[in-house]
């Protein structure tokens, strides 16, 4: 099967809250998003590469998202995948965002060979979940070992406020959001945003961070935050992982970082989660990102939780035919075809979905799944898409784009 969005597996265009027409759902779905993983499967290494030519390594949210769709495909490769995601971990429990594959110490970020010394969305934690889920329970030594990861966090990365902080955009997942503009990154609106100098600005951020003897990076002199999206991560994985071990300590701190979220990065006037400066940063921390609708995954509010998710079917806010964007629709910086700064994602549609099926919102998880698996056929499975046309953006295709399939199941 050709990976791409033409022919008898290509993009339906019906109009936004019609059903996926015959051939684009179900077995044709199953069928596409099977090839889409064989394709971009490395038998040696054990993972799924999210791109070949863009991205031939190995990302820690990636692969984690990855065993989610290879456990919706009750593959055996989701139990290897999630390993993989977890084999570079430190002995302090540090999991490294990225493992290089073959590529060279020019590529290597920080002083680790052939890993990173950052981290990145602990997804782990929720992957493990969902294979158990599926009857693939991950085996107690994998386990453990998301336990420690997520031990890592608790114990390196909290502020005084109990929030937990990344040193580095590239940590958060979204590195250049908007809401990080205020650190002295080059480029506000779409007259004057430049990719390339971002991309840069970013690499020069490394300098500034501190490792520990071990390698982990530990602060920067530049760049902290406590992002509502990030944390919100760690709080709901640490709450998969306390339901699937039974585990009340792991439990008690996602209850007490989700009080935390609520507590400090509630913004009332965006009816959204903000995120927190603590070195460098200013007001565009708080700019209306989709990422600030995250902590519906997690608050025990569930007034705040429906007013930000609500926002995702709003044109004036994130509702868009093929979204929800990134960004506010009416935001000045708000652009559709730019990287983190206005495309729809397929992890974040797919957190969304599981935010609304866990608050008993049936019908608006449905609508929001049938959009999303539209929009994938049409931008031909891709790492984002334009929200207002569906146009396919970044590497296409992208593997984790297959989590259209687990919408649903």
């Amino acid at each position: 099967m050709a990976l791409t969005a033409s022919g008898d597996d290509g993009a339906a265009d019906g109009d936004d809250g019609g059903d996926v027409e015959d051939g684009h759902d179900g077995q044709g779905l199953r069928r596409h998003v099977v090839a889409l993983l064989e394709a971009h499967w490395d038998e040696a290494r054990g993972y799924s590469v999210p791109n070949p030519s863009i991205y031939p390594h190995l990302w820690l949210w990636d692969s984690c998202f990855h065993a989610i769709v290879w456990a919706a495909l009750d593959d055996p490769r989701a139990l290897r995948e999630l390993e993989a995601s977890l084999e570079g971990q430190l002995g302090s429990g540090l999991v490294p965002h990225m493992r290089y594959g073959d590529a060279g110490p020019d590529t290597w970020l920080g002083p680790l060979d052939r890993t990173s010394s950052l981290t990145q969305p602990p997804m782990y934690g929720h992957a493990a979940w969902v294979l158990a889920d599926r009857g693939a329970r991950p085996a107690d030594e994998l386990l453990a070992r998301a336990v420690r990861g997520l031990d890592w966090l608790w114990e390196r990365r909290r502020t005084e406020l109990g929030l937990v902080y990344v040193v580095h955009p590239w940590e958060a997942g979204n590195d250049h959001s908007p809401r990080w503009d205020d650190w002295g990154a080059p480029g506000r609106t779409r007259a004057d945003y430049d990719r390339a100098a971002r991309t840069a600005w970013n690499k020069a951020r490394m300098h500034d961070v501190t490792f520990a003897a071990d390698g982990s990076a530990q602060w920067s002199s530049s760049f902290v935050a406590c992002p509502a999206g990030f944390n919100a991560y760690v709080a709901f994985n640490l709450s998969e992982l306390a339901g699937l071990l039974d585990d009340a300590v792991l439990a008690g701190r996602a209850a007490a970082l989700a009080e935390a979220i609520d507590e400090h990065l509630w913004d009332e006037e965006e009816q959204l989660w903000a995120d927190l400066p603590v070195v460098g940063g200013g007001p565009s921390a708080r700019t209306p990102t989709s990422d600030g609708v995250m902590p519906a995954l997690v608050t025990t509010d569930r007034a705040r939780a429906l007013a930000a998710l609500r926002q995702l079917d709003d044109p004036d806010r994130f509702g868009a035919r093929f979204g929800p964007a990134n960004v506010a629709r009416t935001h000045p910086a708000y652009d559709p075809d730019m990287y983190w700064r206005g495309p729809a994602w397929p992890p974040l549609s797919y957190l969304f979905w599981v935010a609304l099926s866990r608050l008993g919102m049936p019908d608006a998880a449905a609508a929001l799944r049938a959009r999303t698996v539209r929009a994938a056929w049409r931008s031909g499975f891709a790492e984002y898409w334009n929200p207002e046309d569906g146009r396919g953006l970044g590497a296409v295709p992208q593997t984790w784009a297959g989590l259209v399939l687990a919408m649903g199941t």
